[in-house]
């Protein structure tokens, strides 16, 4: 019953909802760069732009923490900045 509903898909993801990576990528010939927060971990964020720039993948494709997918074209990344992990907070506090 629980592979009908995808429970095993879910089970080998390696997103975490507790900690989130901010992304930073600077797009040529764009004012403006795509931030993000991900639940990917630092790693796999490495390995994907690695992919894309090595030639292995057209489109750096990383998930955003909303499950929103944003792809970009390999060819006009200029940088990627990858943030240190943080735990997401909860609440209204200023802690």
């Amino acid at each position: 019953m629980c592979a009908k509903y995808g429970a095993a898909d879910r089970a080998t993801q390696t997103v975490r909802r507790d900690i989130a990576v901010e992304v930073k990528i600077g797009v040529q010939h764009t004012p403006r760069e795509i931030v993000l927060e991900s639940g990917q971990s630092a790693q796999d964020v490495e390995r994907a732009v690695a992919d894309a720039l090595a030639g292995k993948a057209q489109l750096l494709s990383l998930t955003d923490d909303k499950g929103r997918k944003v792809l970009v074209p390999a060819e006009r990344i200029a940088y990627v900045e990858i943030g240190e992990p943080t735990a997401r907070r909860v609440g209204f506090g200023a802690l």
